[in-house]
């Protein structure tokens, strides 16, 4: 607010902090803007996977393919992820100039995924080990996969409440 040494109003001062917030607002919101749709789909996809072929890897004895087949799996996906999330991200930072983040969202929210889902999705591998019930590692897809939605729709409630 360009005031020429002379004091701002109450009111002038009120409004400058009220564009002030409105303007934090919306910077947090473009930098809490949604993944690309295609990468959304990718992440729901590698989470809804993640637990079975890690159950596969670590079955007592081979379950469907051998446990090597399961490995390279493992690390075939893991890499494809990584890769297609460093694009998601540089194709972001360019197109906006703010690089995708997680801290702006509520930590009510985040921290109880950030401790849960990999609990589930790595646990379920270990009921899986011990039970030999495949049932475990498809409930643990469904339950990533529908965290990633959810996730996905809290990013775009965000990104239209405060745009």
């Amino acid at each position: 607010m360009e005031t020429n040494g002379v004091r701002p109003t109450p009111e002038q001062a009120h409004s400058a902090l009220a564009d002030t917030e409105r303007i934090r607002a919306s910077a947090a919101a473009l930098s809490a803007t949604p993944w690309p749709n295609w990468f959304f789909v990718t992440l729901t996809l590698y989470v809804a996977a993640l637990p079975i072929v890690y159950g596969g890897a670590m079955a007592d004895e081979d379950w469907l393919l051998p446990g090597s087949a399961w490995m390279g799996i493992m690390v075939a996906i893991t890499g494809v992820y990584g890769a297609l999330f460093a694009v998601a991200a540089k194709t972001w930072r360019e197109k906006t100039g703010v690089a995708l983040r997680l801290d702006v969202l509520p930590k009510r929210a985040t921290v109880p995924l950030a401790v849960g889902l990999p609990s589930i999705l790595v646990g379920s591998a270990f009921a899986f080990r011990s039970s030999g019930w495949p049932g475990w590692l498809i409930a643990a897809s469904v339950i990533g996969a529908a965290a990633s939605v959810g996730f996905h729709l809290a990013f775009v409630r965000l990104h239209r409440k405060t745009s």
